[in-house]
């Protein structure tokens, strides 16, 4: 099963994908903008608190709500939401629970989310997609 240093590894093999400097996000430029593909998850432990890093789970993102919704309805035990993800288009990911094929299949449709569609095209011609 995964972990971050699989997320990691994976993330940053996408072409111009960069990690944040003082949390665990990945994001690609698109338009002069970083635009997060996948983050550690911060959960809401305390009403009135900061949300808290998870480290065994990660937002990814996805193309749209259909998407999500059948990842949702795949595997409860692997893909979750929360109140604060509602109309937004991102699952929450048990780590422990995805094998790292599915988990690189996950980061590089939502890195194909967020690049430019000439840097995804590039990708494409490489990877016969």
């Amino acid at each position: 099963m995964a972990d971050q240093d699989d997320v990691r590894r994976i993330a940053l093999s996408l072409p111009e994908a960069s990690e944040g400097a003082d949390h665990f996000a990945f994001s690609v430029a698109n338009k002069g903008k970083q635009k997060g593909f996948a983050w550690v998850w911060l959960e809401r432990v305390h009403p009135k608190r900061a949300r808290v890093p998870q480290p065994e789970v990660l937002a990814v993102r996805v193309a749209d709500d259909s998407e999500k919704q059948a990842l949702l309805a795949s595997d409860p035990e692997k893909f979750f939401t929360e109140p604060h993800y509602n109309g937004f288009p991102a699952v929450l990911v048990r780590l422990a629970r995805i094998p790292v094929d599915e988990l690189e299949e996950l980061l590089v449709d939502a890195w194909r989310c967020q690049a430019p569609r000439s840097l995804v095209d590039d990708f494409d011609a490489v990877h016969d997609r």
